[in-house]
Order: C-alpha cells, then structure tokens, then sequence
C-alpha cells in the first residue's frame, strides 16, 4: 500500500499547530518502538523503522516548544502525501471527532442508577481467521464461546440491554441515564463521578462484534434530521425529544462494549487506549489499526474546520482506533475529557487533506 503515498518536503508544508502536544504524544509511544512492541499496518511504514526518532525522544530533556519540536521532526521524518480509499492523491480523507465523557455513577444500583457498565463475560472470546467459525462475518473479532464448546455470534444490544447478562456480576458500575451509557459505548472510555467524590475511569476492554451503525445515520436516512443537524447536539436533542423511540434506535448498533476499569492518574491527560499509552488532548488520533502504524505522526490539513480561533492544521500522533474510523485517509481526533470537549468533538466532520511523516529510512521506498 506504499503506492497510497508520494514524497513530499517540509519546506512545503508550510506552517501548522501542535509541533509540542505531537512531540510529547510521541515521546509516549517510544518506549513501545525502542521495545519492539508496534505491530506494522498494512500500509508498510515498518515499526522498527521509527527506532532512532524513539530513542532520540526518549533521551530528550525537559519538554520542547513548537519551533523545536518541528525540528526534531524534520530531523527524523520525512513527509509523505496519503491518498484516500479511493488511491486518488490530492482528495481529501475524513476527520471527526471523540472525547472522554464525565458522568455520575454509582457502584450500586438503586432507583437513579439503574444502567451499568459491564466488564467482559467469561463466554466471550477472541477470533481471528484461524479460529473465527464457519458462518461468522470476517469482521467479527469476538465470539461467544457455545455450552458445546463450539463458538458462535455473542447475543447483540438488544439482547443485553434485556437483560441476557443480569446475574453474572459483570457491573461495573450503574448511570442514570441510558443515552449517556450508549454515548460512552461510542466514545470507547468515560470518567465516572462518584457520590462520594472519587471518580474512576472505564476504558474498552473488548466487544461483542456486531458491526457499528451510527443512529446519526439512521436519522438522516429516515427524514429525522438533517446531514447538518446529525451531530452530537443534534442526536441528543432528538433522543430527548422522543423518549419512547430511544431503546428501539438504540438497538440498531448491534455493537455492544465491554470495559475495564481504570484509576484517573493525570488529570491533564486521556485514557490508555489501543495503542497502550495516554491520550494527549488535541495531539492524539484514532485511525485504521489494520493499515496504520500505532505512533505514525500525522499532519492534517482541515481548512473548513476551526478550532482555538484558526483554520486547522495540526501535527498529530495515531494512538487509537475505532469501529467506525475505516480507511487510509480516515481519522477521530481525540478533544479532550468532559462536556465542553463532547460539544466541539460532536461537531468535527470535516474533510482533511493527510501527510504522514515517516522515518528517513522508509523515504527511499516513496515516489517523487
């Protein structure tokens, strides 16, 4: 997939934000390159091939600026145009947007609190396409493991939300409010506010395997709302509006998550994610785990869309993946934790025009 690629250079790439976040984002995921943990995507930018820029960030002091974060990126990357599905170089890919949600909880349930959180049941486990059983989507990476010892499709939401695993101790813990526990399925983690005043953090530990549907989508293809109005806002609004339609709609993401929970260490930053270390706020991106290598900067170029008062233009780090971010050019940036992040993430749909740097050693496999 190299041919998605074409060499560029730094000087033409002009001016962009977030040199210092992208800097310290990767500075995360270089222990994992200097271990020799990163798988390789499919695109063919070779894990160990980012060696030398993690042990010069690793052996770094203190934390850059912007000026001299570009330079250690010039220094050891070379950038690199990314075309999108399509292998057109020069159309745009897709960005949108996710966050960490804050929401009250409780670790019992009670009249308030009556929609949990589940941790992985023990029935429940990986295939791949060694193990994956005759009859099962080639997408599914989870199964139900059979009485039988057989393996099949995991009961989907609808099954679960009636209740198929009450009584296995699986809560972790109960909200009072179903659309809340459904946007934290979406979003993958949340921050949970305790009535005593601690608060804990749930991060995905794993998945039934039924495809994502976005209910946004279903709206907009039944006349509900608008392409304009199908943004957080604009779905919450409508889930509001019409209590009664809520559980059916939600039903029809199959997909179902499980998750695990863990301590809120540093405030200032994100969840552990899929590629094993912190979420950076503004710095992080969740792309296509198949294709992409997990520590790949990215800069993206989404000049209809603005953020902190400018045109977008951004130097990121891939750190995270999602159910729905398909593709090459396909990437979620990760805004942050909280309500005031889910309003700007909820609102990011915006085309985005990629250039991935990769490590010098990889340049001479490009074309001009």
């Amino acid at each position: 997939m190299m041919d998605l690629l074409r060499r560029g250079r730094f000087a033409d790439l002009g001016a962009f934000d977030g040199a210092a976040l992208a800097f310290a984002a990767f500075r995360r995921s270089a222990a994992r390159f200097r271990d020799g943990e990163v798988v390789t995507g499919t695109l063919g930018l070779d894990a160990d091939a980012f060696q030398p820029a993690a042990e010069a960030a690793l052996g770094s002091a203190g934390t850059p600026g912007d000026a001299d974060a570009r330079d250690f990126f010039e220094h050891h990357f070379v950038p690199a145009q990314l075309a999108p599905a399509s292998g057109k170089l020069g159309e745009p890919g897709f960005l949108t947007g996710y966050y960490e949600p804050e929401v009250e909880a409780s670790l019992t349930p009670d009249r308030r609190f009556r929609y949990p959180l589940y941790s992985p049941p023990d029935d429940l486990v990986k295939v791949d396409d060694v193990s994956r059983p005759v009859g099962l989507d080639p997408s599914y990476r989870f199964a139900q493991r059979l009485a039988t010892g057989l393996l099949g499709e995991y009961p989907d939401r609808a099954a679960i939300e009636a209740g198929y695993l009450e009584g296995r101790r699986l809560e972790i813990a109960w909200l009072d409010n179903p659309v809340d526990a459904f946007f934290i399925h979406i979003q993958g983690s949340a921050r949970l506010k305790l009535p005593d005043g601690r608060r804990i953090r749930v991060t995905y530990a794993a998945k039934t395997g039924q495809p994502f549907t976005a209910i946004g989508r279903i709206l907009v293809n039944e006349g509900e709302l608008t392409l304009a109005e199908a943004d957080m806002d604009g779905i919450r609004g409508w889930l509001a509006a019409h209590p009664d339609r809520v559980r059916a709609l939600l039903d029809r993401n199959r997909s179902f998550i499980f998750f695990r929970e863990a301590p809120v260490e540093d405030e200032s930053l994100g969840p552990i994610a899929a590629a094993k270390v912190p979420l950076t706020a503004l710095g992080s991106i969740a792309v296509d785990r198949e294709i992409h290598t997990f520590g790949t900067p990215m800069l993206l170029n989404a000049p209809t869309l603005s953020l902190e008062e400018a045109p977008f233009r951004r130097l990121l780090i891939a750190q995270d993946t999602g159910s729905a971010i398909v593709g090459p050019a396909r990437a979620d940036l990760f805004v942050g934790s909280g309500t005031a992040a889910g309003t700007i993430a909820g609102r990011i749909r915006h085309p985005a025009a990629f250039t991935l740097l990769l490590p010098k050693r990889l340049a001479d496999r490009l074309p001009s």
